[in-house]
């Protein structure tokens, strides 16, 4: 559990780096020794806003959906929290599945992929806080403690071909703006699985 001056810490604005533009389809991926991109299959990297945040707990248990059923594919996501708060954020969350968990707590990965500290409307939006309470209305998913990162850092994703050219790029225009992942499977040649009904819900009203 998170302290009250961890709470604060998570709501200062994060420190902003010199950050080159978010890499579009039709260009070479950032390279980096902290996250490797096998040669043999293509690959999807999303990167969180920080652990605790409902959208990214939706984000992150879609990406691991998903590795369970595409294993042709690689799945990373990348987290700012620190190596402790995102593996006990991730098992909260359910575990992670095949999806393959890097700790960029520098925020070096962010910045080389063109992921900027963000501002108070992208968090704070009133269409933004509908959506939480939404979330946590319909799936359960709701705001946890935050024990590490920044709420200001933006989130994003991006699909990556075998050659390491990326096929498809979404960066947050909100902090509750969702990355479509059948998208960026699509864009990677891959045919998406059709998704099955939804349960039936038991509680409140239909």
């Amino acid at each position: 559990m998170s302290s009250p001056t961890q709470e604060v810490d998570s709501s200062k604005t994060a420190p902003a780096k010199q950050l080159p533009p978010a890499p579009q389809a039709g260009d070479k991926a950032p390279v980096h020794p902290n996250l490797a991109l096998p040669k043999d299959k293509p690959t999807i990297i999303v990167f969180l806003r920080h652990c605790g945040c409902p959208f990214a707990e939706k984000t992150f248990k879609t990406l691991t959906s998903l590795s369970t059923q595409y294993k042709d594919v690689n799945f990373i996501a990348v987290s700012h929290s620190s190596p402790e708060a995102t593996e006990r954020w991730v098992v909260s969350v359910g575990g992670n599945w095949d999806v393959n968990v890097v700790v960029d707590y520098e925020r070096e990965l962010y910045a080389q992929w063109g992921l900027p500290v963000s501002n108070t409307w992208h968090v704070f939006r009133p269409l933004t806080l509908y959506k939480t309470l939404k979330l946590a209305k319909d799936e359960h998913i709701f705001n946890r403690s935050n024990e590490s990162g920044s709420r200001w850092q933006t989130s994003g994703a991006f699909a990556v071909d075998p050659d390491g050219v990326v096929r498809w790029a979404k960066v947050a225009a909100s902090a509750d703006d969702l990355p479509d992942l059948d998208a960026a499977l699509t864009s990677l040649g891959v045919k998406v699985k059709p998704k099955p009904p939804p349960e039936p819900r038991t509680d409140g009203f239909l």
